[in-house]
């Protein structure tokens, strides 16, 4: 495992849509050891490939609550109930959040490092934190569809994505 460069605003990639996995195999699960080993280092909560320079379907998440790390390939939000608005922060726009709208409750349907389909019901913060790192596989970032943005001078620790 090793620690990656995380890719930061303006770079072109962070725009881009990924493209879906068809290949799982030793190189992506060698991706996904990687991508946690960097968001746990970045104090980060979710993190998607783009943001480490590789246009893939793919993203881990760890809101710090009892799921624990959630790894998922070709994620797709299949319900969404409700609405929050909360404050996120990005690793790859630091220094900046904003108050962005949600759904309460999403269902997202993926697959594992085998390819092996499974869904998630994410509700609150961890609903939150899905829907922004799917947006990334998406090249939406959080400054493109917030209600406000804003610059902040301490990083919490692991309180923002």
């Amino acid at each position: 495992m090793s620690i990656r460069l995380i890719v930061k605003e303006p770079d072109p990639v962070l725009h881009e849509v990924a493209k879906e996995v068809t290949k799982f195999n030793a190189n992506l699960q060698k991706l996904l050891k990687d991508m946690a080993e960097t968001m746990y280092d970045a104090n980060g909560v979710g993190l998607a490939a783009p943001q480490i320079g590789i246009l893939k379907r793919v993203i881990v998440v760890d809101v710090g609550d009892e799921s624990g790390l959630v790894e998922m390939v070709n994620p797709v939000i299949l319900e969404r109930e409700g609405e929050q608005i909360g404050p996120e922060g990005c690793l790859s726009i630091p220094g900046i959040n904003g108050d962005v709208r949600r759904a309460e409750r999403i269902v997202v349907e993926g697959q594992d490092a085998a390819g092996e389909r499974f869904t998630i019901e994410a509700k609150g913060y961890f609903a939150r934190a899905f829907q922004h790192e799917i947006d990334h596989l998406n090249g939406i970032l959080f400054t493109e569809i917030a209600d406000s943005v804003y610059e902040v001078t301490d990083r919490p620790e692991r309180g923002d994505e």
